[in-house]
């Protein structure tokens, strides 16, 4: 599993991560009981905060996503489904999408300049894990 994190972002870091983590468990990417990173791992990856790793997780913890398991960390909680419905993932995209069409209409953007332009970003292989 390969975080992605934007200091420069609006989003908070631990949002980023909530966010991130929400999308590759709804989208079938980690499926149940999948070990997650260690906080310190994360954290040391990213040069960030390991209590800022520590909120994401109790958040997604709290919120039924993953499970501690004593003596292994944080793993994805086992009665996740594999893959959820279209329309679920589509909903964890609502927010990103909410501010991708506030900032075009600020930009003065077209539908059909928005799609053109997120195209070929669609298209694009993704890196694989371990790599950037």
């Amino acid at each position: 599993m390969t975080l992605y994190i934007e200091p420069s972002s609006p989003d908070p870091i631990y949002r980023q991560i909530v966010g991130q983590i929400t999308r590759l468990i709804s989208a079938g990417s980690c499926p149940a009981g999948t070990r997650l990173p260690s906080v310190r791992e994360v954290a040391a990856a990213h040069a960030i905060n390991p209590m800022t790793v520590s909120k994401a997780y109790a958040l997604l913890e709290a919120q039924g996503l993953l499970e501690r398991q004593r003596g292994k960390g944080m793993q994805v909680a086992t009665h996740q489904q594999a893959v959820t419905p279209t329309e679920t993932r589509l909903n964890a995209l609502q927010p990103t999408l909410q501010e991708l069409a506030r900032q075009a209409r600020q930009l003065d953007l077209s539908l059909d300049q928005l799609i053109d332009a997120l195209t070929p970003l669609m298209n694009e292989e993704q890196p694989h894990e371990g790599t950037q």
